[in-house]
């Protein structure tokens, strides 16, 4: 029913106190307004909404260091990029340097976290001379020396980076080789190749001669990558790899089990200030443990391919991953 006009002020007021009244008692983040200009107007419904701000928002920025070579550079943009999405401010420090400069730098402040192997951390910082059984045993080990000297390790990835014996797909099904201890029935023709470090460094070539029981016909020093054109064309027919080199991920290649443990263990472990630990809150160390939960043996020896191989550019390969998981924003990518 329409109102006559000379009725209007009188209905106008008992409605706008209706609607005060009705948003005092439950509008919570909504705010009614009216134009002063059109008192008679329809009312106007205005939504503000509360932002949470993200964890990371106006905490200290963090340094992030990473080494010199393939894996560090994208571990360390996996990093950078999941921990910029949460607010956090982020530098990232790219090849560190040799441990004792690394080690300093975490103690004075100038670095707060960088990704550590698991047996380099026992073995070389540590000093730890006993082989553990488990990586699991490997783990609180090396966190229990890092608690002695205020860092914390944070928790390691599911793959392993170690060296390793590779042959071919084809040479492998030739010689019903699935395991480093098989190489004895062909070891009086094999050509081995590697860098010229693993052929006297323990663990290495020494190593697997003594717990295996065999030596190759012969060792070829072979440039860190030229292995798998070696192995290509048969001019070796095993060589020392990276359990995480990009090139295995195409395929033709049989990485033999290492049942004697020969080469340890390699999980990735981010090492952090315990200091920076306390001071960046739980979901800087829950944003890092999310990382590392995904990276597989087969995801970590893909993102080496896309850079090793495909010739991409870490960051960019680093943001496509975590975009994919769900742990960055869509449309980061360049």
């Amino acid at each position: 029913m329409r109102v006559p006009s000379a009725s209007r002020a009188a209905v106008a007021g008992p409605v706008v106190a209706a609607l005060v009244a009705l948003c005092i008692s439950g509008c919570g983040a909504s705010a009614v307004t009216r134009s002063k200009a059109a008192t008679d107007g329809p009312v106007t419904t205005t939504t503000t909404t509360t932002t949470t701000p993200l964890p990371g928002a106006g905490k200290p920025q963090l340094i992030i260091g990473d080494m010199n070579f393939t894996e560090q550079f994208v571990l360390g943009e996996l990093y950078a990029e999941a921990l910029g999405a949460q607010g956090y401010s982020v530098q990232l420090n790219s090849n560190i340097g040799p441990t004792s400069v690394t080690l300093a730098a975490l103690a004075d402040g100038q670095l707060d976290m960088y990704p550590e192997y698991l047996g380099a951390w026992d073995y070389d910082i540590a000093h730890h001379r006993g082989a553990f059984r488990t990586g699991a045993a490997a783990y609180e080990a090396g966190q229990e020396y890092a608690a002695t000297h205020n860092l914390t390790l944070l928790n390691p990835t599911p793959f392993s980076d170690t060296d390793a014996i590779a042959v071919t797909v084809a040479y492998a099904e030739q010689h019903h080789l699935r395991s480093i201890g098989d190489l004895r029935r062909v070891a009086a023709g094999l050509a081995f190749g590697g860098p010229p470090q693993f052929e006297q460094s323990n663990p290495g070539l020494p190593s697997v001669e003594q717990v295996y029981g065999f030596a190759p016909a012969g060792y070829t020093p072979l440039d860190i990558g030229a292995q798998y054109t070696e192995l290509d064309d048969g001019s070796i027919q095993a060589a020392d790899v990276d359990t995480t080199d990009g090139q295995l991920a195409s395929g033709d290649y049989t990485v033999l089990r290492d049942p004697r443990n020969v080469f340890g263990w390699g999980q990735a472990v981010p090492v952090v200030s315990t200091k920076v630990l306390d001071e960046e809150g739980p979901e800087f160390a829950e944003t890092i443990n999310n990382v590392d939960a995904l990276l597989s043996l087969s995801a970590i020896r893909w993102l080496n391919a896309e850079v090793d191989v495909a010739h991409r550019d870490p960051a960019s390969v680093a943001r496509e991953f975590l975009e994919t998981h769900g742990l960055i924003p869509p449309g980061s990518s360049s």
